[in-house]
């Protein structure tokens, strides 16, 4: 059963931010309700694949799961939040905006014994039950050094890093990661907005592209609209795969793809079905009264051998 919840919050004399909150469940009668609230975009294949998570979950649950999408509106991320806390649910999974933007709104559904889980996006000062999702610092990490280690970059080269969303938390500690690598070898980096729109994406980069392609030694690519993007930008640009070493996020059809056939030489798996489901499921834990003592990291890279796994994945098929 798929009901809709409509919420209006009013920003200014003049500006009205509406949402919906989709309701997945099944069967009839009373159901613990749980709340699902992700900063991305519904157009964002990645989280396409979080919220099969959690529709999986409610199925398999019975519970009732609201789910919503603000692409990077604070102001209403916070407002699902309360309505949450004003529909006295179970449990709350949400990814983070920015540092510090859930803080004082966690604490509210604290007051209100409603347990948070964070997803996908780490704030730890949020005050947040748990965390289920990749560690950011070390996927920049990770795949900074693959570059280092695989000789696509050395001392005092330029890596070029389009962003969809600069300043997002993603980023920030993604960026922190690679830094640790690329710092101490001088390799400097470029961070460029790409937005979230996967046209606006293309003509960014193939402008960015067309404009810098002399000095730019490797991509370093910090999110899937981007990752899933390269193919198209260096088709249009004139670009051959392999040509620029590319690393980034793997969570999309397109970017699996596109290490197959070598446009991506590297690329993260977050787990995004399995983090939604673990993630609520934390959630229920804990409105029962288990206490959760430890988080869940997830992720992964692969490389074009392993690529065919996750794009069976993503297509919905075995895995084996």
């Amino acid at each position: 059963m798929i009901k809709r919840l409509f919420l209006a919050t009013l920003l200014s004399a003049t500006t009205v931010v509406a949402f919906f909150f989709p309701s997945i469940g099944s069967a009839q009668g009373q159901k613990a309700v749980y709340f699902w609230i992700s900063h991305g975009s519904p157009t964002d294949p990645v989280w396409t694949l979080f919220l099969q998570g959690a529709e999986q979950w409610a199925k398999d649950t019975g519970n009732d799961v609201r789910t919503s999408f603000h692409s990077g509106d604070v102001p209403s991320h916070q407002e699902a939040f309360r309505a949450a806390i004003t529909a006295h649910a179970k449990g709350i999974v949400t990814s983070t905006p920015d540092p510090g933007s859930l803080t004082k709104v966690t604490a509210e559904a604290h007051a209100a014994g409603i347990p948070v889980i964070i997803l996908n996006t780490d704030d730890k000062a949020s005050g947040r039950d748990a965390y289920v999702g990749g560690d950011n610092v070390a996927a920049g990490r990770r795949l900074a050094q693959y570059l280092v280690d695989h000789n696509f970059v050395k001392k005092g080269d330029f890596v070029w890093t389009p962003v969809e969303v600069p300043g997002a938390t993603y980023q920030t500690l993604q960026t922190q990661g690679y830094d640790s690598v690329f710092k101490p070898l001088g390799i400097t980096t470029d961070i460029t907005e790409t937005k979230l729109d996967q046209a606006e994406v293309i003509s960014r980069m193939s402008d960015y592209l067309t404009a810098n392609r002399s000095k730019i030694k490797a991509i370093y690519c910090i999110g899937d609209l981007v990752s899933g993007s390269i193919k198209r930008v260096f088709d249009q640009v004139g670009i051959k795969p392999g040509e620029i070493p590319v690393v980034g996020w793997g969570n999309s059809l397109d970017t699996a793809q596109e290490v197959i056939d070598g446009y991506v030489n590297a690329a993260m798996w977050q787990d995004p079905q399995a983090s939604s489901y673990m993630a609520l499921s934390m959630a229920a834990m804990t409105a029962a009264g288990i206490p959760p003592g430890f988080d869940i990291t997830v992720g992964t890279m692969y490389e074009k051998e392993k690529a065919p796994i996750y794009l069976k994945v993503m297509q919905g098929g075995a895995t084996k």
